[in-house]
């Protein structure tokens, strides 16, 4: 019986694919298993969005060659894209597959591996990932994603309700909607929808617990739209915006056509809707012509904003986009200031902690061990608590009792009683490299 694993790196969206391709596996007779080092068939779902991404990818693939020189290798996603024949001669590598091709990957390996009977699926996550969109139109000078991923695809909002309503079914109590641009969904389809009507949709089916988005371009987030994700009591007051800078200036020349200005009203009217609700930014340091003091009037903004957090990349050249060829910024100089934003985006994080101690919130078992049992709350603090009789995937209500950066610690103080997806396997198999730092 041939047995698999499955590598993630990068976005959310690659966490989705692992998600549905994993229960295709094992629906279909393949074993799952914990250590890729152990596995016949190794997926690497790969990330092309920054140079320490293609790095990543390349440092696992290299591991993996020296723990388990049997293992068969399919290497899929965005990399691939960006130049397969890097892959097609490394060790190990058995197939590769581009973005346009992964709709047919557990197709093209099933075909080629030995299975046994169906198995009954075990899932991977306590949360439900659910792709709902692919590609995108947009053109910031930076990003090398519409080249890979292509224009923006929609996933039929009649099929994302049937998928959805599946997993109530089994038990999640948790979705995670994610799109390489999520505020497009629908634009495509005909007729177009949106994103704001998908939502109403979802929040009303009965036996959901909560919808949690994945990152959204505040470009595109209008105030109907603001008002329902932060008055909705079944989506998550957890908001993760692609800001990238806080300089007029930088945000001009790297093409993406808002001003700050924009950006600090977005989030007053998200902090005043939702005020319980973990705000958090992509921002890009180091982009080309970033003198110090464009460095200095985004962290001005940031200072005056309420985010309570970062994901800090240091910029990175990728060839074919505009922004690859201008002079560059020292590589020194990108390292001082990333590290400045990291340690205020810990500060940050620790305030919004400490915001919440001694109160009681509602979240989900993400894992579960010996030492006790780790809770994320539906406005996205880590809780670690020493005792939880629930599983992993139920609903509990958590005390905040001690603050850190990175994570809470606290108690159990009710068990919701909402049973664990079946299986109750969480998080086995698929391994996550994430290259931005919280």
């Amino acid at each position: 019986m041939t047995s698999f694993s499955i590598q993630n790196f990068g976005c959310r969206v690659n966490q989705a694919e692992a998600f549905e391709w994993a229960e295709d596996f094992e629906l279909s007779g393949l074993s799952l298993e914990d250590d890729a080092a152990r596995a016949d068939l190794i997926i690497v779902n790969t990330c092309t969005l920054t140079g320490r991404a293609d790095r990543d990818v390349r440092k696992f693939m290299r591991r993996i060659s020296r723990l388990n020189p049997a293992a068969r290798l399919v290497v899929a996603g965005c990399s691939v894209d960006g130049g397969r024949e890097r892959f097609e001669d490394y060790p190990g590598t058995w197939l590769t597959v581009s973005n346009k091709e992964k709709a047919d990957l557990v197709e093209k390996v099933l075909a080629r591996v030995e299975r046994k009977a169906a198995a009954e699926y075990s899932p991977l996550r306590s949360r439900a990932l659910l792709k709902i969109q692919d590609g995108c139109d947009l053109r910031c000078a930076f990003c090398i994603i519409p080249q890979v991923r292509g224009p923006s695809r929609s996933l039929a909002s009649e099929e994302i309700i049937s998928r959805a309503r599946a997993l109530i079914q089994r038990g999640f109590r948790e979705i995670v909607l994610c799109g390489i641009h999520l505020n497009s969904y629908g634009l495509d389809l005909c007729p177009p929808g949106s994103l704001h009507e998908l939502l109403r949709s979802l929040v009303g089916l009965d036996g959901l617990g909560r919808v949690r988005l994945s990152s959204l371009d505040p470009r595109f987030l209008d105030d109907p739209l603001i008002d329902l994700i932060t008055v909705s009591p079944k989506i998550c007051p957890h908001f993760h915006l692609s800001l990238q800078h806080g300089s007029d200036g930088l945000l001009k020349v790297m093409g993406r056509g808002s001003k700050t200005s924009d950006y600090s009203r977005i989030l007053a009217r998200l902090r005043d809707g939702s005020p319980a609700a973990a705000l958090g930014a992509d921002i890009i340091v180091g982009f080309p012509g970033e003198a110090g003091e464009g460095f200095e009037r985004m962290f001005e903004f940031l200072r005056a904003s309420p985010l309570n957090y970062l994901h800090v990349f240091s910029y990175s050249p990728r060839p074919g986009t505009p922004a690859a060829g201008r002079p560059q910024v020292a590589e020194a100089i990108k390292r001082e200031r990333s590290a400045a934003l990291r340690a205020w985006s810990g500060e940050r994080r620790l305030a919004f902690h400490k915001a919440f101690l001694g109160k009681e919130l509602e979240g989900i078992v993400v894992k579960k061990n010996h030492s006790g049992a780790e809770v994320l709350t539906a406005n996205y603090i880590a809780v670690k608590v020493p005792r939880c009789s629930a599983g992993q995937g139920e609903e509990v209500t958590v005390k905040i009792l001690r603050a850190e950066p990175k994570k809470a610690y606290g108690e159990v103080v009710a068990d919701l009683c909402n049973p664990p997806p079946r299986g109750g396997r969480v998080g086995v198999g698929v391994k996550q490299n994430m290259f931005a730092e919280d």
